[in-house]
């Protein structure tokens, strides 16, 4: 009898941990908009530590911090990490603030106090369920080197400088508004009036 009364208790439990599972998962309908529950995010950690193979996590980094390679990597994350998680690693992007989960703050203890090795293995494999993409086949990446000075960069941005992010924003993609912007500045810098663009515009054509 009391074996069954502690199967019942445990039944119980097990109902109820998945029923408030659920119900964190499912929260406003699944969409984007939402903020994850802290027992997502506590679900989502664990998960991504059971994630990473014991071996990655111990993995050192090969590639030294020199100067010339954390540039590399600051003008590498500019291009192809900061339209999610921003310059400054704060995530506060148009895309970055649309997703589920939201990209985290990788200036933060949480993403800081993780090893070189698990920052490789993120970067180089992504996360499951997130907008985070696995770099390790894409051609454009530049393959396991950047990555792992990226893992350099990462360790930078707390202390990031606003020279460093400045020359950083000349690196972010572009779309066609910031494109004929930048063209605008250029041709006012140059001195050059929108008809002389013209005409110059026309001259090539003939």
């Amino acid at each position: 009898m009391r074996r069954r009364a502690l199967l019942i208790v445990i039944g119980v439990a097990v109902l109820s941990l998945v029923a408030a599972m659920a119900t964190s998962f499912l929260h406003d309908g699944l969409s984007s908009r939402a903020t994850p529950t802290a027992l997502e995010k506590a679900i989502a950690r664990k998960a991504r530590h059971l994630a990473i193979p014991s071996n990655a996590r111990l993995a050192a980094n090969p590639v030294l911090a020199s100067k010339e390679d954390l540039r590399d990597a600051r003008l590498h994350f500019a291009d192809h990490c900061a339209i999610c998680h921003g310059n400054d690693g704060g995530g506060e992007t148009t895309i970055g603030s649309g997703l589920y989960p939201k990209p985290p703050d990788l200036r933060l203890p949480e993403t800081q106090n993780l090893s070189d090795g698990e920052l490789f293995w993120i970067i180089e494999n992504g996360v499951r369920f997130t907008g985070m993409p696995a770099f390790s086949e894409g051609s454009a990446h530049g393959g396991m080197q950047d990555s792992w000075k990226l893992v350099h960069f990462i360790r930078h941005l707390p202390h990031l400088t606003a020279a460093e992010r400045i020359e950083m924003e000349r690196y972010n993609p572009k779309g066609p508004d910031d494109r004929a912007e930048e063209e605008r500045e250029n041709d006012f810098l140059k001195g050059a009036t929108p008809q002389q663009k013209q005409e110059s515009k026309d001259h090539r054509q003939e």
